[in-house]
């Protein structure tokens, strides 16, 4: 008998996004405050060394290889036991230690990339990106959260990374995620793009917003959009979601149906922002658009979800 409640495909589109091919198992009920210590007397330990937005990596045939050993790591200059715990890979396991990675500073033989490169030209496998996502993620918030928020003392790193804990006033405090609505405004015949003044020539993107306190994603989708472009938004359904390791979001992506058409953008938000016909976006997906308009890398959630409304039937 047919179950309607699942009526979807068995990869689900949050697979396809970049960062989302995380493999490692994250332990998560099995990280007491010596899972580090224990976890690097492995033989089969390995560490990534990340910070400041970059990550160090080694050559490895045609691509690069970011994990270290512990004794590497070691002579790099680098304290394993200063590690957070991933958890556990198919090479044992699997650990990321801040780095401090500075541009004038060579490694001989290594290449010190910033995130953004190694995820947008593909310079390491799709499940290692995704381990390096949740490395910076919860490296960064251990790097920005050493000091307690309720009292300012210094806290100290348990669980692996996974909580700080204050000795002074006895608060734990443990890892966020920032939400991100992230929306493609469509109807059968075109979609409603926008340009930040940060983009790349010609670059056109979904809109989005991070969710704020007591609001849910569809409340979000349609705030953000009516903001941004003066659009009012009826049915708001969900499509996929992309861990975002900038520092550390969530992208929650969305399709919106318009009840008004008239633009009314956000000037202080947006550069511009217009409808796009079905083969205008086309062109753009391919990159034949006679304006040399684009959309985002196929990594972006953004692109899926202009890709998904684009190819559709």
């Amino acid at each position: 008998m047919r179950f309607p409640f699942f009526d979807a495909p068995l990869r689900e589109p949050s697979q396809f996004v970049g960062f989302a091919g995380n493999r490692i198992d994250r332990q998560s009920e099995r990280r007491p405050d010596d899972c580090v210590i224990r976890a690097l007397t492995a033989q089969t330990a390995r560490i990534m060394l990340i910070g400041k937005g970059r990550i160090l990596l080694k050559p490895d045939g045609e691509g690069f290889d970011p994990w270290f050993t512990v004794t590497e790591c070691s002579q790099l200059g680098f304290d394993p036991a200063a590690s957070i715990l991933l958890g556990v890979a198919a090479h044992g396991p699997a650990l990321a230690l801040y780095a401090k990675l500075e541009p004038e500073q060579p490694f001989d033989g290594l290449e010190m990339l910033e995130h953004r490169t190694v995820y947008v030209q593909g310079l390491i496998r799709e499940e290692t990106l995704g381990a390096m996502a949740q490395a910076s993620s919860l490296l960064t918030w251990n790097h920005t959260h050493a000091f307690c928020g309720r009292c300012g003392q210094k806290t100290e790193m348990r669980a692996g990374g996974y909580r700080r804990h204050c000795p002074a006033c006895g608060t734990d405090h443990f890892p966020r995620t920032d939400p991100v609505a992230i929306m493609l405004t469509v109807t059968p015949e075109k979609c409603l793009m926008g340009r930040g003044r940060h983009f790349a020539p010609g670059m056109y993107s979904s809109l989005a917003g991070f969710i704020e306190p007591g609001e849910t994603i569809e409340e979000a989708v349609r705030r953000e959009t009516f903001e941004e472009a003066g659009i009012r938004l009826g049915r708001v359904v969900y499509h996929a979601s992309q861990p975002w390791p900038f520092p550390y979001s969530l992208m929650i992506g969305c399709y919106g149906e318009p009840l008004n058409e008239d633009i009314r953008a956000d000037m202080d938000e947006l550069e511009d922002c217009r409808w796009f016909s079905r083969d205008e976006v086309l062109a753009m997906l391919h990159r034949t658009h006679p304006q040399q308009l684009v959309v985002p890398p196929s990594g972006a959630i953004a692109h899926h979800l202009i890709r998904a409304w684009a190819e559709q039937p």
